[in-house]
């Protein structure tokens, strides 16, 4: 079942499944069916890749797929198609691109144009690597500027990213590819995406001010992360965290931000999630007490000041004294 019938379903019948990332548990639940799926039937690694990796579509094991699938029963079946052939794909991690390869994949994109898997069977690495490859360092390589942005570059994305969106999430969903031809190809869409989902973005919506993460964002973080009650942090819906009364971070900023804080903790590689946050919400019981950074464009009213778990106040925090502040600058 493709995308386009998975999205009548959802209007129509109201069907819900998992999108994004696989998560860590998910990923542990596709192994281990994988795993029972071989020994069950005394298959060797290279019987195991044979069908996953048919030479022809009549070897296609469709049993395997349908058993695989129940594992993680939220996903759609195309969606763990997609992820285990992903994951046991036998170029699979090849290291850095060599010049001989880069010329390989300029030739191949001549020759086929965009279409991956074709590209990837002359390459000789995986189809989304050379499509990755091919967007992120090939395209307007000649034109390419690399270092510290100018103010006028910066200037520039600004206006070109709020063209694009028209009024829609800035900070999700952008089509970078086109952001990066309407500068000219002067900055990659990989080096636009960071560069206003790290930095930009915030200022903009401050109206110039350059924010800082402080201990309150701190802690509206690590209560919101809480009451996803999860069980491993690879279950994070980034993209869902921030609300209209606290957006000045990105997801990737948020992420950032979590991980920086788990890190902080002596021994958590031998944590669960939970033992994690048990020690995280102790360390940011109370709530601090900071500026709120107020924006026209985003602020939504509010007489109650203290932000309740799971919510927040304004749309960032400005670091004062005593906030444990952190330069969040890019």
């Amino acid at each position: 079942m493709g995308p386009t019938k998975l999205a009548e379903l959802v209007k129509s019948e109201g069907l819900v499944y998992k999108k994004g990332k696989f998560s860590a548990i998910e990923v542990k639940q596709v192994n281990e069916a994988i795993e029972k799926y071989r020994t069950a039937r005394g298959l060797s690694e290279a019987a195991l890749n044979q069908i996953i990796w048919p030479s022809d579509e009549k070897q296609k094991d469709a049993t395997f797929w349908t058993e695989i699938s129940f594992a993680v029963s939220l996903r759609p079946i195309i969606s763990v198609y997609h992820y285990v052939r992903r994951s046991h794909h036998p170029l699979k991690q090849q290291g850095k691109w060599l010049p001989d390869e880069d010329a390989k994949l300029i030739q191949a994109v001549t020759s086929l144009g965009q279409q991956w898997e074709k590209v990837a069977g002359l390459v000789g690495r995986m189809a989304t690597d050379c499509r990755d490859r091919y967007r992120n360092h090939i395209v307007d390589r000649e034109k390419r500027v690399t270092g510290a942005w100018s103010p006028d570059e910066e200037e520039e994305l600004t206006r070109i990213v709020i063209e694009v969106q028209k009024g829609k999430d800035l900070d999700n969903e952008v089509f970078w590819g086109k952001v990066s031809d309407l500068m000219g190809g002067k900055r990659s869409r990989q080096q636009c995406r960071i560069k206003w989902t790290d930095s930009l973005s915030k200022r903009y919506k401050t109206d110039g001010q350059n924010p800082r993460w402080s201990s309150r964002d701190a802690f509206i973080l690590i209560h919101k992360i809480d009451l996803l009650n999860i069980q491993d942090d690879s279950e994070i819906p980034w993209k869902s965290i921030p609300d209209p009364q606290w957006n000045l971070w990105s997801p990737h900023t948020l992420q950032r931000r979590w991980l920086t804080m788990k890190r902080g903790i002596k021994g958590y590689e031998d944590m669960t999630h939970r033992e994690i946050m048990d020690i995280l919400r102790v360390k940011n019981a109370d709530v601090p007490h900071v500026k709120s950074i107020k924006s026209a464009k985003f602020v939504v009213d509010s007489d109650d000041d203290t932000p309740r778990p799971g919510s927040s106040t304004g749309p960032g925090t400005l670091g004062t004294e005593g906030g444990n502040e952190e330069d969040d600058s890019v």
